[in-house]
């Protein structure tokens, strides 16, 4: 079994406490929820969560497997249903992401800051 990393302790305020990056069009996740599974865009994302587009709606609080595709490589990432937004998609606040797959998710973070204009 893979080792797993918590990205969050439980004294850790809900409100998002850094800034959202928006990522670029080449990068999706597959995410699974209570059963379904679908193929979304990222808006943008923080080391804190994520926004997806996506029709379907979820309950907040629902947890949500994610498997990010972008250049960097797979990576995966266990998240929580934080807030929906009618029509556009959800917001995930995420829970825990395999140990191997850090160094990718910190590239992916990396890129996507160095691609975001400089306000």
């Amino acid at each position: 079994m893979a080792a797993l990393v918590s990205l969050f302790s439980s004294s850790v305020p809900s409100r998002r406490l850094t800034s959202r990056l928006p990522a670029t069009s080449d990068v999706w996740v597959y995410w699974e929820c209570s059963g379904f599974s679908d193929l979304s865009h990222v808006r943008d994302l923080s080391t804190g969560g994520i926004f997806i587009e996506t029709r379907r709606r979820k309950a907040k609080g629902d947890l949500v497997h994610l498997h990010f595709l972008a250049p960097e490589g797979q990576i995966s990432v266990d998240g929580v249903v934080a807030h929906e937004e009618s029509i556009t998609g959800i917001g995930l606040k995420f829970q825990t992401v395999a140990a191997k797959d850090i160094p990718k998710l910190t590239a992916l973070f990396e890129r996507l800051r160095s691609a975001s204009p400089v306000d």
